[in-house]
């Protein structure tokens, strides 16, 4: 016997777990960033904060979002190699989370948009 499920409506960007997974993201990028030197405020941990927040607000522009979360990942590892973090796992864990999450957001808008095509396509 199949199972069946109804999906739930999302009512607000909010209720994405992608944007909740982002939201995390940003929060704890935050934290990690509050203890680095003064002297990186207008530099890395700068960087790091707009990276981490255009993830979360740009949830709509997929592939920017795609982009600053790879350049994040990448800002992650340098503040790791210079001595400011020693472990760099539960922040690249939740980065790999987001990425699926994204990439999944990314294959369902396109597999959505095909179909409005082929609807389209379909009209005499």
């Amino acid at each position: 016997m199949e199972q069946s499920y109804q999906r739930s409506k999302i009512e607000s960007f909010t209720n994405l777990d992608t944007w909740k997974k982002s939201y995390e993201l940003v929060l704890m990028i935050y934290s990690l960033t509050k203890n680095f030197p003064k002297d990186e405020l207008f530099g890395l941990v700068s960087q790091m904060r707009r990276c981490g927040v255009s993830v979360k607000d740009k949830m709509h522009f997929y592939n920017i979002s795609r982009g600053s979360l790879i350049e994040l990942h990448n800002q992650i590892l340098i503040a790791q190699g210079i001595g400011y973090i020693t472990s760099t796992d539960e922040y690249i864990k939740q980065l790999t989370t987001v990425h699926k999450l994204l990439n999944g957001l990314i294959a369902q808008s396109k597999l959505r948009l095909q179909k409005q095509r082929d609807v389209g396509n379909q009209r005499p």
